[in-house]
């Protein structure tokens, strides 16, 4: 049996930086009474706040059992039931000349294939620390056009042709860092060795678990995709396609359990 269940948070527990559903926060309350579960994704915390943990209505207990990785892993927040807050584990943080060159060479490569030029909403480009992640329609796209703004991100490059190519064209510019396909829209770029496997070897150590014990929901599973490296790195994997998947998968668990 399974001690922890970990999950990717855009296009598998909801959609792009919308709110959780209604039934995944009643499958996940459910599943906190029995398992670890984390949520690893590229979001920084506040966007986990907004779209997981207001709409995850459980109590203490169960908050003791959720581990919270924003940011591809670089950082690991628990909940201090003391204080009512969530308190950061560990930050793996760029330098400021370490942001100064990924924001210049990403910048000059998004110029070079003119996806600079349409229209966004909010900044394309976004500082997270420990993470700089670049979203072709704006950081803000959700927030202001709500579900019309998931529906463009979708259609901007459903094959991931775009993402991949511009990750072929950042890489080898920034060799020392790890250049990842993100979300629907987004390319994250974090320190060397810093991803998602990253994220779950540190779970694993904080929870005195292994490999074995861990179950992984993700989308972006195919190589070169932000939840690859938790599947490369031999943790069981499921790929799914969005939320509903999600949902039925996790209705199947509490079945057997």
């Amino acid at each position: 049996m399974k001690k922890v269940l970990a999950f990717d948070l855009d296009g598998t527990l909801a959609p792009s930086k919308s709110a959780l559903p209604d039934k995944i926060s009643e499958l996940l309350g459910s599943l906190l009474t029995t398992y670890n579960i984390c949520v690893i994704s590229g979001g920084k915390f506040e966007q986990f706040h907004d779209q997981l943990l207001a709409n995850l209505h459980v109590g203490d207990q169960e908050l003791k059992n959720l581990h919270i990785m924003p940011t591809c892993g670089t950082r690991y927040y628990r909940h201090d039931q003391a204080g009512k807050t969530w308190k950061m584990v560990y930050a793996e943080d760029f330098t400021n000349d370490q942001k100064k060159k990924i924001i210049t060479e990403l910048s000059k490569v998004i110029e070079s294939l003119g996806y600079n030029k349409h229209k966004v909403y909010g900044e394309q480009i976004e500082d997270r620390g420990s993470q700089i992640s670049w979203s072709a329609l704006g950081q803000n796209i959700v927030d202001e056009l709500g579900e019309e703004g998931v529906r463009l991100k979708e259609e901007w490059d459903p094959t991931n042709a775009k993402k991949s190519k511009i990750r072929e064209l950042v890489a080898p510019k920034l060799s020392e860092f790890e250049v990842r396909m993100g979300g629907t829209t987004t390319i994250d770029i974090t320190k060397q060795g810093i991803d998602k496997a990253y994220g779950m070897r540190k779970l694993m150590q904080y929870l005195k678990v292994e490999k074995e014990d861990i179950l992984f929901f993700g989308d972006k599973l195919s190589e070169g995709g932000n939840d690859f490296p938790v599947k490369a790195m031999g943790i069981d994997s499921l790929e799914v396609s969005d939320w509903h998947d999600t949902a039925f998968a996790l209705q199947t668990i509490i079945h057997i359990v």
